[in-house]
């Protein structure tokens, strides 16, 4: 049931202060000690076709195993097995679409916040009880009336989530036909910070977008907002957005058969560099835009985050899911790093490899997934940002066409120690888990994953 978000903020204060409150010796003066459960579950997550048949656009499936399974070829997740119209196995995530699933460092915990429908912007949490068995705990939370039914939204911080969201803009011109004339549609960027642990929305804010007369002047303007990730002493939150320009000399354009008006000209000519805002946090105040001059290319994830706090505290950002590069932010000027650049074209001697999805492992070295312009497929590298090199990691999946959907929709990757877990299924195709045990940088095959039609795997927590 859908609650009231700001009735559960403080419920959930209330709540947490009776059970510190409540604490006492039982009657015969002894403790009980808790039973922990100390399993590590690895989460697979996958996406089903929606009504209409649309590959990956129905929603979400899970499912739990343990390390030792998902490193065993002979066993077999089977995700999208059906009986008759019924799912047999795993649990269904609440979303009408598929939606963006995070989950906490140990595995223990899933979050999610519905996409669309009539239950979009909707929180929630769900514990990992045994093999592919799910429980929701925590409240429900209502995002919508913040960051409407469809936001953006990450796991910034562990036991902190941030969603965004671009809206209000204005109409990209004035006036009246013939005679329009060219304005640029600010907006404005809304943020909802949520306790994970608590499940509870603790402070919202609000970007009014300007990016100064001058780039608006040439047509830029910001048309999304997305993930927003807090810096290592959690003073700041860095939200990417997504450039595009109008062509300020052009015209209104309309729908050849209504009339209706569909926008103003664009233009592909772009010499702007990545856009970043940061904001104070947790106040969410006093907001700031970055630019970096290395890339033209936005940090946006379709699916998938682009930002991660590295080991030595800087921020690395990637320009998924759409180009090749991995800049940095520095941790003690909060701006991009003039000095920083990780090309992985230039590292891999190749052209047009494009990241899709990507993780920040420890000590400098990530793991990145990849397509190549004209080239069939999906691959897979470990990346050394200090030396700025990478070495390919072969699967026997990556030369198959199909993998250039699913990985275009990847959402997470899982790490356990040593190891990364990667599972691989082309769209509508069987697959396998690949682990990557990133310091002796090999590459095994793991459990089997039946996919089914319209169906592949997203992500593993």
């Amino acid at each position: 049931m859908k609650k009231n978000l700001f009735k559960i903020a403080v419920l959930s204060t209330v709540i947490t202060a009776f059970a510190l409150g409540s604490c006492s010796n039982d009657d015969t003066g002894t403790e009980t000690t808790p039973v922990v459960d100390t399993a590590r579950w690895i989460t697979l997550t996958g996406s089903f076709p929606d009504a209409t048949g649309t590959a990956g656009n129905g929603g979400t499936r899970a499912y739990a195993i343990t390390p030792q399974n998902a490193a065993n070829p002979d066993y077999v997740v089977d995700l999208f097995k059906l009986n008759g119209s019924t799912y047999v196995e795993g649990f269904a995530l609440k979303s009408s679409r598929t939606a963006r699933v995070q989950a906490s460092a140990d595995g223990k915990f899933l979050y999610n916040i519905q996409y669309t429908g009539t239950e979009g912007g909707v929180f929630n949490k769900y514990s990992v009880t045994s093999a592919g068995k799910y429980e929701e705990v925590g409240f429900e939370l209502n995002t919508s009336v913040i960051l409407g039914t469809s936001p953006r939204w990450v796991k910034a911080a562990e036991g902190v989530g941030v969603g965004v969201s671009f809206g209000d803009a204005l109409e990209p011109y004035t006036g009246t036909a013939p005679n329009y004339v060219y304005r640029n549609p600010k907006g404005v960027i809304k943020i909802a910070n949520i306790d994970l642990n608590n499940t509870a929305i603790t402070n919202t804010g609000a970007i009014n977008v300007d990016l100064g007369t001058d780039l608006e002047s040439k047509g830029y303007h910001i048309w999304r907002a997305d993930v927003p990730v807090l810096n290592e002493a959690k003073t700041k939150l860095y939200i990417g957005v997504g450039i595009r320009r109008h062509n300020t000399s052009g015209t209104v354009t309309t729908n050849a058969t209504s009339g209706a008006i569909t926008g103003w000209a664009t233009t592909t000519n772009r010499d702007l560099g990545t856009v970043s805002y940061v904001v104070d946090y947790p106040s969410l105040k006093n907001p700031k835009i970055i630019i970096s001059d290395k890339s033209i290319i936005d940090n946006l994830g379709y699916r998938t985050l682009t930002q991660y706090v590295g080991t030595d505290g800087n921020l690395y950002q990637a320009t998924a899911t759409s180009g090749p590069d991995i800049l940095r932010i520095s941790k003690s000027t909060n701006e991009y790093d003039a000095s920083f650049h990780f090309n992985l074209n230039t590292a891999l001697n190749t052209t047009g490899a494009t990241i899709k999805a990507w993780r920040y492992i420890k000590d400098g070295i990530a793991i990145v997934m990849y397509t190549v312009t004209g080239t069939n497929g999906g691959y897979v590298a470990l990346v050394d940002l200090n030396t700025k090199t990478a070495t390919k990691l072969a699967t026997e999946l990556e030369t198959d066409p199909a993998l250039t959907t699913t990985f275009g929709q990847f959402q997470n990757i899982g790490i356990i120690d040593d190891n990364v877990y990667l599972p691989f299924t082309p769209a509508g195709k069987d697959g396998n888990i690949y682990i990557v045990n990133w310091k002796t940088k090999s590459i095994a095959k793991g459990a089997k994953l039946k996919a089914a039609s319209g169906s592949f795997y997203l992500g593993a927590y």
